[in-house]
């Protein structure tokens, strides 16, 4: 894993590389509600998508989701966004791709109980919550790239943790490969397979 700075700019196209980009919400559109909030954060959804193009040498179009909200392909390229009341994200890529961001905290054991099973957590000896979150990003990112949404998430079984910052999910027949970014308190989870990920995140809005 690769933490880039937001400046770093790429000279060539590699399609084994993909370019995630995490930007820190500004105060004042955090304090946004309603419509408003929401308008706020997919437009900086929107620019982290646009800084994971232009590192890719793609130029974005008109993005068009389908009927069920999910992002529909263009020239080829798929993209995926995510977005929390202090941080959002956004990845282009070549082939079918999800991203998710959330802030790790405490959850009820309701919750815990409802996204793993007693299985997925025999998988790792490690914090709860951390966990918890590793688990709930991975499958929400499968599910983003195969464009299905969360009605799906109990279909999703964790099958390893390889380490601290990857780990595989067993979906539809299928393993996918995922790998994770902590920062300030957050993870962010992204569908690996077959890419080098180089992250870039601004932590200062």
């Amino acid at each position: 894993m690769k933490i880039n700075s937001i400046d770093n700019r790429q000279s060539t196209i590699d399609n084994q590389t993909i370019y995630p980009v995490i930007l820190a919400v500004p105060e004042k559109d955090r304090q946004l509600t309603g419509r408003e909030k929401v308008a706020g954060l997919s437009r900086h959804a929107r620019q982290a998508l646009e800084i994971s193009a232009q590192k890719s040498g793609i130029a974005l179009i008109d993005l068009q989701k389908d009927e069920k909200g999910a992002p529909l392909p263009f020239n080829g390229n798929y993209w995926s966004v995510t977005h929390k009341p202090q941080y959002v994200g956004g990845v282009v890529a070549a082939s079918r791709i999800g991203i998710d961001i959330e802030k790790i905290r405490p959850c009820s054991e309701a919750l815990l109980k409802k996204i793993v099973d007693d299985s997925e957590w025999g998988l790792a000896d490690t914090d709860r919550f951390t966990l918890f979150f590793r688990y709930w990003t991975s499958k929400e990112c499968v599910l983003k790239a195969v464009g299905i949404g969360i009605r799906d998430l109990a279909k999703c079984r964790i099958a390893q943790v390889v380490d601290d910052n990857n780990l595989v999910v067993n979906y539809g027949g299928k393993l996918w490969h995922v790998e994770h970014t902590f920062f300030d308190g957050h993870i962010a989870s992204i569908v690996k397979n077959g890419y080098d990920i180089q992250w870039t995140i601004r932590m200062n809005s």
